[in-house]
């Protein structure tokens, strides 16, 4: 006869079994959990804020295309009615043939210029399709606020709020975190753990909620506890290593946290200052065009007048255009600019 744990023939066992350790290393494990969750949030975010960039480039960009194939559009029908003129004015014996010479060669870099803006729009809005849209569709409209008020905030502000919301600072504070809460784990591994086990089931001969012993009818399912204390000794030498791994690791962090630190400070004061100037200039720009779309008129109206030159219209006509352009890049430059200052403040408003 063979016994089975010196029970029974048969024996069968069916329990529930909760477990549970208590040691010092549970307490940083959590805390090493709660810093990695930390962590991740911060570099979602900060892949977030990279690609809020990118599409405000694009998104910006697209306006500043339309509004260049506009201004192409304007120069070519302004191109072109100058030739007319220049041609009125030879069948009067007013001007050189030279004269209408000219005026065709400029209507014609006016046509290619339109059809080279008309192509960069195109290709814009399906740059920015290919980033808003899941489903590939270029039929869409763009509010156009390229051009809108959007006032910078003082350097102050974004100082106090880069160092509250900033996403590389706080990704770099939650490593930190968690390489204190690995030396802890590792450290715990010096001091006793506790293990506690509850059991509630069958350990039965029979495979039943209820036996029979002596002619009586006995209750199988019961409950039992055990509890177990370790105490480390053995393995101290491979715990020291590993409690230096983690404190180089620490180290390491802090070390990138300060990094990090500094710098923000270098990055604050660098796209700050491009934003300023940025700013500024655009002021300047928009005078720039409007003095030398002024200018254009005043020169062809000269030239009627036979007072200028063929060559003095053409080249107000390609100074106007330069500057509108100049213009619609200023605009995208300040807005990408704004952009980039609010990636490092947390607070990211287009408007």
């Amino acid at each position: 006869m063979r016994y089975i744990a010196n029970n029974a023939v048969h024996e069968y066992i069916s329990q529930g079994n909760v477990h549970e350790v208590l040691g010092v290393a549970g307490i940083y494990e959590v805390r090493r959990a709660s810093a990695g969750a930390a962590l991740a949030r911060a570099r979602a975010e900060i892949a977030s804020r990279g690609l809020v960039v990118t599409v405000v480039q694009s998104y910006f960009g697209a306006l500043a295309a339309q509004s260049k194939a506009d201004l192409a559009q304007r120069a070519d029908d302004e191109g072109e009615q100058f030739l007319k003129l220049t041609q009125n004015l030879e069948r009067g014996g007013e001007v050189a043939h030279s004269d209408v010479i000219k005026a065709e060669l400029q209507a014609q870099e006016r046509r290619r210029q339109l059809r080279e803006a008309l192509l960069a729009l195109l290709n814009a809005r399906l740059d920015l399709a290919v980033l808003l849209f899941p489903d590939f569709s270029d039929r869409f409209a763009l509010a156009d606020k390229l051009h809108a008020s959007i006032p910078l905030p003082t350097l102050g502000e974004v100082q106090q709020q880069a160092s509250n919301e900033n996403p590389d600072v706080r990704a770099a504070l939650a490593s930190v975190e968690q390489a204190k809460a690995d030396v802890g784990v590792e450290r715990a591994a010096y001091l006793p753990s506790l293990s506690l086990d509850y059991f509630y089931g069958i350990d039965s001969a029979q495979f039943a909620t209820n036996g029979v012993f002596e002619n009586r009818t006995v209750p199988n399912l019961g409950s039992s506890a055990a509890a177990s204390l370790n105490i480390p000794i053995w393995n101290w030498g491979a715990t020291q290593s590993r409690v230096k791994q983690a404190q180089i690791r620490r180290a390491q962090s802090a070390r990138e946290l300060s990094f990090a630190q500094r710098k923000l400070l270098a990055e604050i004061q660098s796209l700050y200052n491009e934003a300023e100037t940025a700013l500024d200039e655009l002021a300047g720009l928009q005078r720039s065009a409007d003095l030398a779309a002024e200018s254009l008129k005043l020169t062809t109206l000269r030239y009627k007048g036979g007072e200028a030159a063929v060559l003095e219209v053409v080249d107000a006509q390609t100074t106007a255009a330069m500057a509108a352009n100049a213009y619609e890049d200023g605009a995208v430059r300040y807005r990408v600019a704004l952009a980039n200052v609010q990636t490092l403040t947390g607070v990211m408003s287009t408007r």
